[in-house]
């Protein structure tokens, strides 16, 4: 069975734009074989409408890609919405990380992967285990 995982923006951000220290890191867990994929329209929102609105072709594509490759996406309901404001309240996060920490969650993610450093905020919810590709 494979693991089921939730990629955070910036991992897409690095793999698409491949010159930054950790795109390499981004590309492994994409390439990965053993996983498939969960998102949300959050996600979305997050990478696409600029690279779309700034005729950026490839990095939009290779956004069009991965999101063609999720098999399992958050279903946005009030009680997700909730959900993200009161662990953003638990546990310090920003309204997106609250969003796609929940999403995760929602779908049964064994894990969320992120670039966040570990002193990241986003490290301390505990409703899906978390696993950075930042170095430091």
């Amino acid at each position: 069975m494979k693991k089921l995982i939730f990629v955070d923006s910036g991992v897409l951000i690095a793999a698409s734009r491949g010159n930054i220290e950790i795109s390499q890191y981004a590309m492994e867990v994409l390439d990965d074989p053993d996983v498939e994929f969960a998102s949300s329209i959050f996600i979305k929102l997050e990478v696409l409408p600029k690279p779309l609105y700034h005729n950026k072709n490839n990095e939009a594509l290779f956004y069009e890609t991965f999101f063609e490759s999720v098999t399992i996406w958050t279903e946005v309901c009030p009680r997700l919405i909730q959900n993200a404001y009161e662990e953003a309240v638990k546990s310090g996060l920003s309204a997106l990380d609250s969003l796609h920490i929940v999403s995760a969650a929602s779908v049964g993610a064994d894990e969320f992967i992120t670039t966040e450093k570990l002193t990241s905020s986003i490290h301390r919810s505990k409703l899906v285990p978390i696993a950075t590709i930042s170095p430091r």
